[in-house]
């Protein structure tokens, strides 16, 4: 117990710090995209500084792997935190860098309570789109075919994608071009079905909620019309013999009440 609360004090604490890492790998990974000539220096305090963001979720990992008292547990659990950070170490595969930081953060924002699923949705749809531009113009800028050329045609081509209307008029003619392609159209097929799915939710939760109020009003009402019934009764009981004695006439006057007496 003593363990668990000291790894859910850690993940509470450094939750805003790792968000910090993860603007900071977006500007990283962003600049030597966007502005290809800029100095060789620029390009690599972007490399380091991406490499730092990939360490300190690295370190995040394993302090937390310390901390959890079930470890074998903690890997079986968290294995998309573990090939997050084990894949990027893969030089080819730079690109997974992207992909692994992206993971690591959606995994710890949904730790959070006070994130509502909705926040997490606009902010992967956000993240998604930026960083699917970003690694389709990186890998198709310099194709000897390619028709995604700067940063305003990565960006319409990414929007097309994940809604999945695909257009034409701009689509990825490398390998990898078209294997971000898939992955942004899995992405957006899944964020709408998760979309829908919550809008359906809330639907069907509201209408729960009105049919349980009117629920409980219809035995509301019951129970007052038996306690009604009930009170009858009783008056009907305990009055019935006044209820024999012969009332006035029709339209004979009403008795007037006796005056008290004079002294």
């Amino acid at each position: 117990m003593k363990e668990s609360s000291i790894l859910t004090r850690w993940e509470r604490r450094t939750q805003a710090p790792l968000l910090v890492f993860a603007v900071a790998f977006a500007v990283a990974y962003a600049v030597p995209i966007v502005a290809p000539d800029a100095d060789p220096a620029v390009h690599r305090a972007c490399t380091y500084a991406e490499w730092a963001v990939w360490g300190a979720f690295a370190f995040d990992y394993l302090v937390r792997l310390a901390l959890a008292r079930d470890r074998k547990q903690f890997v079986r659990s968290h294995w998309l935190d573990l090939a997050a950070v084990v894949l990027p170490l893969v030089q080819p595969l730079r690109l997974l860098r992207l992909v692994a930081t992206l993971l690591l953060v959606g995994r710890r924002a949904r730790m959070a309570p006070q994130i509502r699923l909705t926040t997490y949705v606009a902010g992967a749809v956000v993240g998604l789109l930026m960083f699917g531009s970003l690694a389709v113009l990186s890998v198709e800028r310099d194709a000897p075919e390619g028709n995604i050329k700067n940063l305003g045609d990565a960006v319409w081509w990414s929007f097309t994608t994940m809604t999945t209307v695909g257009y034409g008029d701009h689509s990825p003619t490398t390998g990898l071009g078209r294997v971000l392609a898939v992955g942004l159209m899995l992405s957006g097929i899944a964020l709408l079905g998760v979309v829908t799915a919550n809008i359906a939710a809330w639907f069907i939760a509201r209408f729960e909620r009105d049919d349980r109020a009117e629920r409980l009003q219809l035995a509301a009402l019951q129970e007052l019309q038996a306690e009604v019934r009930a009170l009858r009764a009783e008056v009907a009981r305990l009055g019935g013999p006044a209820a024999d004695v012969p009332g006035p006439p029709p339209g004979a006057p009403a008795p007037r009440a006796a005056s008290a007496p004079t002294p």
